[in-house]
């Protein structure tokens, strides 16, 4: 019982701690952290003196109003964000015109020297010609940042991803991210704008684009295409939590591709996102006439900047320089 306790307990202390490192700052931190720490000493006291009943309930307490001071933080779609995430993406739809708001096209120098624009564009969700699966690996290659992208018949394309959404003075920390920590959103961009800013602009560290073309017929990009929609204007309404492990840029692509083939398993590729063409590969959603590793090589997008100039012209460029 005594064990049992110590392997239940401490770990709940630890990770108490360390929401309380990441939900307050300062003086504040610091004196809750004090007190953590004498609830720690108290249990353990009682832990030692072999008062089983006593440690229970005194730890009862304590994690019910940690429980209750955790569900009070909620998020929010109301504070003062960083420049690059200060908009999600949302939308209406009248006939077979989707018009989209605050689609993102920053004009980047680099990643603190920009010129911000948010637009409205509209897209015939009938004449959906592609969609491109684009990742992002930096450092770590089991963790990838994945993207997705919808090309129309008119040359003009689209990319979602779903992001942290900072508030002015915020960093991303990884850890951070398992403790309510950011607010998820999901942002609509031009290809300029989202994959220029990773294949040109940012390079400490430097990334590795690659682009994957999804095998979907019509009606499922169509479907695909809505879902996003669905998703912008959802949190427009219901703001959500972004977490490392759970909401995160690859879960929420493979929530909503769930959404159109129910029977789509998961697995262990769509945690670890660096992984995740891997699983498209084995399912047919990527080319599959070649060994994967050459479809892995032949995705990369070249490390030459790929300039020129904007909009349809652009992604014409972007797609020129990937098959090269």
């Amino acid at each position: 019982m005594r064990t049992f306790q110590l392997l239940l307990i401490l770990p709940f202390l630890i990770l108490l701690a360390m929401a309380v490192h990441y939900q307050f700052a300062g003086v504040g931190r610091i004196a809750i952290q004090i007190l953590i720490v004498g609830a720690a000493v108290a249990l353990a006291r009682l832990w030692w003196a072999n008062n089983v009943w006593t440690v229970w309930l005194a730890a009862g307490v304590l994690f019910f109003l940690a429980a209750v001071w955790w569900n009070s933080i909620r998020p929010s779609n109301d504070r003062d964000w960083q420049p690059d995430v200060e908009f999600g993406v949302t939308s209406e739809i009248n006939g077979n015109i989707a018009t989209l708001h605050h689609v993102r096209d920053f004009d980047w120098r680099t990643t603190s020297d920009f010129i911000p624009r948010w637009e409205e564009k509209s897209y015939n969700i009938d004449e959906i010609t592609s969609v491109d699966l684009f990742t992002s690996v930096w450092g770590n290659p089991a963790i990838a940042h994945v993207l997705v992208g919808f090309g129309f018949k008119d040359g003009q394309h689209v990319v979602f991803s779903a992001e942290t959404r900072k508030a002015k003075g915020q960093v991303y920390t990884t850890i951070g991210g398992f403790f309510r920590l950011y607010t998820l959103v999901l942002l609509a961009a031009e290809e300029r704008d989202i994959i220029r800013l990773r294949t040109d602009v940012r390079d400490a560290p430097p990334e590795t684009v690659r682009i994957f073309a999804l095998n979907l017929g019509p009606e499922r990009r169509k479907e695909l295409f809505l879902e996003y929609l669905a998703l912008g204007n959802q949190l427009a309404r219901e703001p959500e939590f972004y977490n490392t492990l759970t909401t995160n840029c690859t879960t929420v692509v493979w929530r909503l591709a769930r959404k159109i083939e129910p029977g789509l398993p998961l697995n262990w590729r769509v945690l670890l996102s660096g992984y995740f063409p891997e699983y498209l590969y084995e399912h047919g959603a990527i080319r599959t006439d070649v060994p994967f590793d050459q479809v892995m090589q032949e995705a990369i997008i070249p490390g030459e900047r790929v300039a020129g100039p904007d909009g349809p012209t652009f992604s014409r460029r972007l797609r020129a320089l990937e098959h090269n």
